[in-house]
């Protein structure tokens, strides 16, 4: 079985940040989904599969017909449909309604109220009928198109919520992917299962069978590489490759010289010694950090470490005969902040290494099997194929390594401090046992170096800043609110054991507005 014979929802992606959200929703519910582009509609071929249809918010207003391509002849497929926010308007004028300017922006949490029964709302609105939602809009429809009725309505939108339940046709203004708005999942859950009628068929079980049979259909007889870094990301793919092509498969891992203490050591043991995996181990830490002299700027940073990893991996691919594609762990979020993964109106925020970071002529096909998976995804996936907990419980960690925890320029004496600070944080958030509760958590050295005093005697030396985060998908995160005992141990410890370290700040910058990492 392969995806395209699974019964599915699609998502038409006009260019909203949450789009990616409403993909992880449905997976959650155990269903398939996949992500087209609104320019796309027209290479849709086949709609046999497709049992629902949801359209997302976007940036743009209806009325920019030079900039929407949407083909309103998915109208007439006998499709259930769900606009959610612009999608909802999108639907009400292309049937005949109207959308205006509203009198009154709605922008955060909004109450609204029903007005009468649907399937999209059962079990939905609490007993007082009323629930908050999360409003973003600047439009709204102003006059419902034949055979809708009114759902539910706000103080300021008189038409939130609306349904033709003669042709399955929904619209609500507000977004219920997110977790501000009250029982959000319900109405997803509502459109998938009552209204579009599927049934589960979206685990890690069968998403393993499937890309094992994905991989070997675009691999064939050839040999690949696979670009390993002892993450859980380059870990799975590792696995995930080795399950689906056996001895074909061959592991590179370079030791960049800014990884992780005794991160080297794991990976040679676990996938070579343990899982019996060709594994070609390549020690350019000299390389790197003669590459990466004098160079401050982040993207220039991302560039010569994604471009070096790609040149290597190609000279010692020329030694293996009949190789033609090298496996990377590119996840979504990875593509989401790099474009948008369906090439909509989504704003760039920073090029990912897997990404950007590859030379513009390369001379290897990318396999990159967890391309459309979000972390949580991965995990539950890597448990699958029986990876060890140690590795599938690990928190993420940049494929640049420390040079991008490091801004400024980088020296080995700036990444022995840091690797050593980095080690004492970690392992008391193990010892705490707080490490499981956090998404990713990791120390930083600052280009700044601060007056400071030990013993009798002066000391000049660097910042370490700590970094823990809570969140669900990598796509928002909250700080994580440590206790002051905690951080007063780890502060201690680092600035007691590691000398070049004489300050410790800890960041309480949520995403937005700021990105997980450093640069």
């Amino acid at each position: 079985m392969s995806q395209n014979n699974l019964s599915k929802i699609i998502i038409i992606d006009f260019g909203s940040q949450f789009t990616q959200l409403i993909a992880r929703r449905i997976r959650e519910l155990g269903v398939y989904c996949e992500l087209i582009n609104h320019k796309q509609i027209n290479k849709i071929n086949n709609f046999v599969k497709i049992k629902g249809i949801i359209l997302s918010g976007g940036p743009l207003n209806v009325y920019e017909t030079k900039k929407i391509k949407f083909n309103a002849s998915i109208l007439k497929k006998k499709i259930p449909i769900l606009g959610i926010c612009f999608g909802h308007q999108l639907i009400s004028k292309t049937l005949g309604g109207k959308v205006k300017k509203a009198k009154q922006r709605e922008f955060g949490l909004v109450r609204i109220k029903k007005v009468k029964n649907s399937p999209l709302i059962i079990n939905f609105f609490k007993k007082n009928l009323k629930n908050n939602v999360w409003m973003s809009h600047a439009d709204e429809v102003i006059k419902l198109a034949k055979n809708f009725k009114v759902i539910a309505k706000s103080e300021n939108a008189n038409f939130c919520m609306i349904e033709n339940s003669k042709d399955k046709f929904y619209g609500i203004q507000f977004h219920p992917e997110v977790t501000h708005t009250d029982n959000g999942k319900i109405i997803l859950q509502n459109f998938v299962y009552r209204i579009c009628r599927l049934k589960k068929n979206w685990s890690s079980k069968n998403q393993k069978m499937i890309l094992i049979n994905e991989v070997k259909k675009q691999v064939g007889n050839s040999k690949v590489i696979c670009a390993l870094s002892g993450g859980v990301d380059s870990s799975v793919v590792a696995k995930l490759l080795s399950n689906a092509i056996g001895k074909k498969l061959t592991c590179i891992f370079v030791n960049t010289g800014l990884l992780r203490k005794n991160e080297e050591q794991q990976v040679i043991n676990t996938f070579k010694k343990k899982f019996k995996i060709n594994l070609v181990y390549i020690n350019a830490k000299n390389l790197f950090l003669k590459k990466l002299k004098n160079v401050s700027d982040p993207e220039k940073k991302r560039k010569i470490i994604g471009n070096l990893f790609i040149k290597l991996f190609e000279r010692y691919s020329k030694k293996i005969k009949n190789v033609k594609f090298l496996a990377q762990g590119t996840l979504y979020p990875d593509l989401i902040e790099s474009k948008s993964v369906t090439g909509s109106q989504t704003s760039k925020i920073k090029s990912h290494h897997n990404v950007g970071g590859l030379p513009k002529i390369m001379k290897l096909k990318l396999v990159e099997p967890l391309k459309f998976l979000f972390k949580d995804e991965v995990r539950k996936l890597g448990l699958e194929l029986k990876l060890p907990k140690e590795i599938i419980s690990r928190h993420p960690f940049p494929g640049p390594g420390l040079a991008i925890r490091m801004p400024g320029y980088i020296t080995e004496e700036k990444v022995k401090i840091l690797k050593e600070a980095d080690n004492i944080f970690i392992q008391n958030l193990i010892s705490h046992k707080l490490y499981d509760k956090i998404w990713q958590a990791y120390a930083a050295l600052l280009p700044v170096k601060t007056v400071g005093v030990m013993g009798d005697n002066r000391t000049y030396e660097y910042i370490c800043l700590l970094r823990a985060i809570t969140s669900e998908d990598g796509m928002t995160a909250d700080f994580y609110n440590f206790n002051k005992d905690f951080i007063q141990t780890v502060s201690n410890k680092i600035v007691n054991n590691i000398r070049g370290i004489n300050r410790v700040v800890y960041d309480v910058t949520s995403k937005p507005p700021s990105t997980i990492e450093l640069e």
